[in-house]
């Protein structure tokens, strides 16, 4: 009966070499045994060979995971022909044990990564709120700042996103000069927004000379560049100015509740509690209700895709969004009085819930065709700006017009 041998090694590093079978289950009273294991440095440690023609044991330290595979996977396909039935059917279990531990330690390996993203996830995902929570309480040139910033890396990634192989492969992209002319014109425009509150006579003037710059390049034009160009400034610049104006633009005071009427003279005194604050922090919570809940509802009860768009967000997780949205709305507008009914905190939040699925929809669009799963690395676990702002780059728009128009129309 052929017998199968397996070496018990300790904490050491040892360089396998070519051995045949008689090698390595000669017996011990031969003169001259054969040298299986080498220790990779000069060190002179005992080896222990284990014989045993029943059962197959191997014996390492703990930090010996991968040297176990490789020694068992080595000795056990060592001159199969020679081994018998027996022999095959020990070395092939032994194989197997390698290849669960494998498998083992790939699992903890990604267990380990996913509990590592969450907590950066959870991290910088709690400091944003708090930094952004700051900067729209403070409104004026702090939150226009801020904004700013925030549209010219936003826009820095889209025209990346644009010029990208996925995107590349089927269409032109603008040159990379008028890119960095349209991510600063987008930053400038929440500028102009705060000083002159209009923004349509500043945003049809540069798209018109964007156009004419492309028009009039070396070359053969095409009509992609013209496209992806305009779509940047209303996408990038146009749409995030809104939140700019419902912050600072509604300038109303809000007194009708406590903290309003109490509002620190430091922090601006009651006339800093205004309509737009009161707006801003409604749908901002709101939002931030619609994707909590949305991600938790999908990861519960999950069944039915929503669109091909993004595969992983289905019609189950957008109802829990869509409800856990509306409640949110409707609580804090309880707790700010504002809006007065009943009717108008629903229709509210209704909106900015279809306002940040569409947003998030949009980009994952294009992030689709360019091929890529972020639109960035700015953010560690989070991706880039768009990956975080997309829910709200519609929303703005559509909460302006809601309180600006729609509430004094109706008087709900």
């Amino acid at each position: 009966m052929a017998t199968t041998s397996y070496s018990g090694i300790g904490r050491y590093n040892y360089k396998l070499l070519p051995l045949s079978l008689s090698s390595i289950t000669r017996c011990p009273c031969h003169s001259s045994p054969s040298k299986a294991l080498v220790p990779a440095r000069p060190r002179v440690v005992k080896l222990n060979f284990v014989f045993d023609d029943r059962k197959s044991v191997l014996r390492l330290g703990r930090d010996g995971g991968l040297a176990r595979r490789r020694v068992i996977t080595a000795v056990a396909r060592v001159e199969p022909e020679q081994l018998g039935e027996l022999g095959k059917e020990n070395a092939n279990q032994e194989v197997n044990k390698g290849d669960k531990l494998s498998e083992n330690e790939d699992l903890l390996s990604e267990h380990q990564q996913k509990a590592s993203q969450l907590r950066k996830r959870i991290v910088f995902g709690l400091g944003i709120g708090i930094s952004v929570g700051g900067v729209v309480l403070a409104g004026g040139w702090i939150f226009t700042a801020f904004m700013a910033a925030a549209v010219f890396v936003g826009a820095r990634e889209y025209f990346d996103l644009v010029r990208s192989h996925g995107i590349t492969a089927g269409m032109t992209p603008p040159p990379r000069y008028v890119s960095r002319v349209c991510s600063i014109i987008c930053a400038v425009m929440p500028i102009i927004t705060l000083y002159f509150g209009q923004i349509d006579i500043s945003v049809t003037f540069a798209a018109f000379v964007v156009a004419m710059a492309l028009l009039l390049q070396r070359g053969n034009p095409r009509f992609a560049q013209l496209s992806s160009t305009m779509f940047g400034l209303f996408y990038c610049g146009y749409l995030p100015s809104f939140w700019v104006k419902l912050r600072c633009g509604l300038a109303a005071p809000a007194l009708n509740t406590r903290i309003g009427a109490s509002w620190p003279i430091l922090l601006g005194g009651q006339a800093h509690w205004t309509i737009g604050l009161v707006a801003c922090l409604i749908s901002i919570s709101s939002i931030i209700a619609a994707d909590t809940y949305a991600f938790l509802g999908g990861k519960t009860f999950g069944r039915t895709p929503l669109t091909s768009i993004s595969p992983k967000k289905t019609w189950e997780g957008t109802i829990t969004g869509l409800g856990g949205c509306v409640a949110t709305s409707i609580i804090l507008s309880k707790i700010f009085c504002w809006p007065t009914s009943l009717i108008s905190a629903i229709a509210f939040g209704v909106l900015n819930f279809f306002g940040s699925v569409f947003g998030d929809l949009t980009e994952s669009m294009i992030k689709r065709d360019a091929g890529v799963k972020d639109s960035g690395s700015l953010i560690p676990g989070h991706g880039g700006i768009l990956d975080r702002v997309d829910s709200y780059i519609f929303t703005g728009a559509l909460a302006y017009s809601f309180v600006k128009y729609f509430l004094p129309l109706y008087g709900v």
